[in-house]
């Protein structure tokens, strides 16, 4: 096995998986900060008001962003399948 190929492939599969969540993360980011500020500001401290809107966005996110991901994952598979032989010397 070649270790700089190996090491290679480590690299783009960690940074591919940070491309794919950095929207989730920002958006849960966003939204936890909204939710905190208008539980500040009216003085409401529900439990669920921190986790329904959070789900919501997600979900709202996960159906939008489906076909990106989806294209983005096939593309990756595909190149990291075709790198395979050069892991094998």
């Amino acid at each position: 096995m070649n270790a700089e190929v190996a090491i290679d492939v480590f690299k783009t599969t960690i940074l591919f998986a940070l491309y794919t969540a950095a929207p989730f993360l920002i958006c849960m980011l966003v939204v936890g900060l909204l939710t905190s500020l208008f539980q500040s500001v009216t003085g409401v401290q529900e439990s669920t008001l921190t986790f329904a809107p959070k789900l919501i966005a997600f979900s709202g996110l996960a159906l939008l962003l489906a076909p990106w991901l989806l294209h983005s994952l096939t593309e990756f598979t595909v190149a990291t399948f075709g790198r395979m032989t050069a892991l094998a010397h």
